[in-house]
């Protein structure tokens, strides 16, 4: 099937892993998706900040960045050990600080991030819910980026397909033509989520008066697209259930996207009944 197909499948080039070179300092792309990402987080929640009774200031955000920052890196680190190499891990225990060999889990990211906002707007007495939604708001546009990084490095490619965009990753041995998931991540959980996003927070009043809900969203819709495109993902860990490891852990982000969305309603009706 795939040598009738040869002459039209695309050869992805082998990009250049680095992305700027500065004397010996370099940043790698993958390096820079998540700074870039983190940039336009801290620029426009400060711009959100300037609004009236706002969830965060300008100098709440200008704090919490760094702090954000490190609850990825390090959740993002623990999150790969612990759910995809644990064994390797144990073996070789000096290899985990090795962060620059690659190795991320956006779901060990994401808790350690979550874990952190609860810590600081305890620490700020900020409401845990507006800021949740402010945070939630722009979350796509990083993890798109971060995708369209992983496309750029040619990993995470998804399974053998025949489909007229398949493409040759040149880090793929087996030569054979896949179809670019990390592409459809970048659409799915960054482009249209971050648009379904936006209007939910300006274009209606469940910021104000459902706080919780344009979180929940945020959740379940990353759980979704996130379950649907691993059916076409080369799989990089044991599979159970007919699950993939990715699949199996959206499931818990999505019953948590269920209680906020759930809670946010609630809160809302609550507010209603008071009126």
């Amino acid at each position: 099937m795939f040598d009738l197909l040869a002459m039209s499948v695309i050869n992805l080039p082998e990009f250049d892993p680095v992305a700027v070179q500065i004397g010996p300092v370099a940043i790698r792309w993958y390096s820079l998706g998540y700074i870039t990402g983190l940039a336009f987080v801290w620029w426009y929640v400060r711009k959100l900040a300037a609004r009236p009774q706002a969830a965060m200031t300008a100098q709440h955000i200008d704090d919490f960045i760094t702090w954000a920052m490190l609850a990825i890196i390090i959740g993002g680190r623990l999150g790969y050990v612990l759910f995809y190499r644990p064994d390797y891990y144990l073996e070789n225990p000096g290899d985990i600080i090795r962060i620059w060999d690659g190795g991320m889990a956006f779901h060990g990211g994401l808790l350690g991030v979550i874990l952190t906002v609860i810590w600081y707007v305890r620490k700020n007495k900020l409401d845990l819910m507006r800021v949740a939604d402010v945070l939630a708001l722009v979350s796509p546009f990083g993890i798109g980026l971060v995708r369209i990084t992983n496309f750029v490095n040619g990993e995470l490619w998804g399974r053998t397909a025949d489909v007229p965009w398949a493409m040759v990753f040149p880090k793929d041995i087996s030569g054979l033509p896949r179809h670019p998931s990390q592409l459809y991540e970048a659409f799915a959980e960054g482009l249209v989520l971050f648009l379904v996003l936006q209007f939910l927070y300006h274009k209606t009043r469940l910021a104000k008066d459902a706080p919780g809900v344009i979180a929940g969203v945020f959740f379940a819709g990353y759980a979704l697209a996130r379950f649907l495109i691993e059916f076409v993902r080369e799989p990089d860990a044991p599979i159970l259930l007919s699950l993939t490891r990715g699949q199996l852990l959206t499931v818990p982000m999505f019953l948590f996207a269920v209680w906020l969305i759930s809670n946010g309603i609630k809160a809302r009706r609550a507010k209603l009944a008071k009126a």
